[in-house]
C-alpha cells in the first residue's frame, strides 16, 4: 500500500508542478492575462488530475500483481495530489502582481520538485544532486519551450 501511495503522490506532484507551470508560462507569454492564466490553472487542475489518475489506474491494472485496492489507492492519491498541487499555484496569482506571481510560482515549483526529488534520492540511498538536477532540468526545459511557444503564438496573432 505504501508503494501505491508513493506512486500516486510522486506522479501527481510531478505532473501537477510541471504541467501547471508549463501551462501558466505559455499563457503568460501569449496573453499576459491574469484571468486567462487562472482559468487555465483551474482547468488543468480538474482535467489533468482526472486524466492522470485514469492513466495511473489503467497502468496499475495492467500490472497483474496489483490488488484492486492498490490500484484505487494509486488512482486516488494521483488525483488528490495533482488537483491540490495544481491549485496551489493560484495562491501567488491571487496576492501578487502577475509578473511577480509567475516568479513566485516558478520558485514554488522548484521547491516542490526539488524536495520530492530529494525524498526519492533518500529512499534510493543515493546522492540527491543528480536526481534533483535531472528533474529540475526537465521542468526548466518545459518552462522554456512553453514560454517560446506562447511568445510565438502571440506574435502570430498580433
Amino acid at each position: 500500500m505504501k508503494h501505491a501511495i508513493q506512486k500516486g503522490v510522486g506522479f501527481g506532484l510531478t505532473s501537477g508542478v510541471i504541467t501547471t507551470l508549463g501551462l501558466m508560462i505559455g499563457l503568460y507569454a501569449g496573453t499576459n492575462s491574469l484571468y486567462v492564466i487562472m482559468g487555465g490553472v483551474i482547468s488543468i487542475a480538474i482535467a489533468d488530475a482526472c486524466s492522470d489518475s485514469l492513466g495511473i489506474h489503467i497502468s496499475e491494472e495492467v500490472d497483474n500483481q496489483k490488488t484492486q485496492r492498490e490500484v484505487w489507492i494509486a488512482t486516488i492519491a494521483t488525483f488528490l495530489t495533482k488537483f491540490f498541487f495544481a491549485l496551489t499555484f493560484l495562491i501567488p496569482l491571487s496576492f501578487f502582481a502577475l509578473k511577480m506571481a509567475i516568479i513566485v510560482n516558478i520558485l514554488w515549483g522548484v521547491f516542490l520538485l526539488g524536495l520530492f526529488s530529494y525524498y526519492i534520492a533518500c529512499e534510493r540511498k543515493t546522492s540527491p544532486w543528480h536526481i534533483i538536477f535531472e528533474h529540475l532540468f526537465i521542468m526548466f526545459l518545459v518552462i522554456a519551450i512553453t514560454y517560446f511557444v506562447g511568445i510565438t503564438i502571440a506574435g502570430m496573432v498580433r
